[in-house]
């Protein structure tokens, strides 16, 4: 049998857990999501440098609610996909973190669908979604 202190402590530590997942989860953002491809260059945030790029081709383009005024040009994002219209399209317990290199509303090559809180390339969209799918709901921190 568990003695009392050792009972409390344990209620302690799962409280504790529990607030530090309920915090981590507090600090991030929901929106949405699309996808684009080539051509990416040149970029609102570093023109025709291709080196702007990671080699994973995790990135992405700022909407228009996270574009800052330029600012946003090189943040890192974790997102994941949290639902989309059609059932299934997300793929549970995948995150991806990507840079942000570009403005959707001037980018090159033109998302599946506007609008959106950021374009994902689309090598970061798969890894999170199903690519078929155009427009998908998101958590993001950054």
């Amino acid at each position: 049998m568990m003695s009392k202190s050792l009972y409390l402590s344990f209620q302690f530590q799962i409280i504790i857990l529990l607030s530090t997942l309920f915090i981590h989860f507090s600090q991030a953002d929901v929106g949405t999501a699309s996808h684009y491809g080539p051509p990416f260059l040149p970029t609102a945030c570093f023109g025709g440098d291709a080196s702007q790029f990671p080699s994973s081709n995790m990135f992405g383009s700022a909407g228009e609610g996270i574009w800052d005024n330029g600012a946003a040009c090189g943040r890192l994002y974790e997102v994941r996909c949290i639902s989309a219209a059609v059932p299934r399209t997300c793929i549970p317990g995948q995150t991806i973190q990507i840079k942000i290199v570009d403005r959707a509303q001037s980018s090159v090559s033109r998302p599946s669908s506007s609008d959106t809180s950021m374009v994902l390339s689309t090598t970061a969209f798969q890894i999170i979604a199903n690519v078929s799918s155009s427009l998908i709901n998101i958590e993001f921190q950054q």
